[in-house]
């Protein structure tokens, strides 16, 4: 069985317009978490999605910049790790690309975690595609 969540989207802009949206705190916050500091390899950053009154530590694990992001859920080594993985068309197309893995097969609530942790990736990816491409603030909690 595959416990990975993969999820692929093209965003109409630059790799590294796509890839400062994911390392710079004032852009994520217009379509996915508000962060505590700038995204570098070996950094430990507070996120806080504000829809959902919560918040959680990520490490980044690996940062190569216009290219790749991993970083593992949680201030431990048992979280989740996601890949990002970003992909230059040309000058003003990129393909993003998301994988997760870590999720245990004897776990009671193994289809739940799967269906929701894609759901999620694909409702960020949707909302991070109408901010560079359109400049619009999807998230409802995020307007004022």
């Amino acid at each position: 069985m595959n416990l990975d969540v993969n999820t692929k989207m093209k965003i109409s802009k630059s790799v590294e317009d796509v890839f400062d949206a994911f390392v710079n705190p004032a852009q994520m916050a217009n379509y996915w978490f508000k962060g505590t500091d700038k995204w570098e390899q070996g950094k430990t950053i507070t996120l806080k999605y504000i829809e959902y009154n919560a918040q959680v530590d990520i490490k980044i694990l690996e940062l190569e910049t216009n290219k790749k992001i991993v970083f593992q859920w949680g201030a431990t080594e048992d979280g989740n790790v996601a890949t990002i993985t970003l992909k230059e068309l040309d000058a003003t197309l990129t393909i993003i690309e998301v994988n997760e893995t870590g999720f245990k097969e004897n776990d009671d609530e193994l289809i739940s975690k799967l269906l929701g942790n894609k759901e999620g990736w694909v409702y960020m990816l949707t909302c991070l595609k109408g901010y560079l491409e359109y400049g619009a603030i999807l998230r409802a909690s995020l307007v004022i």
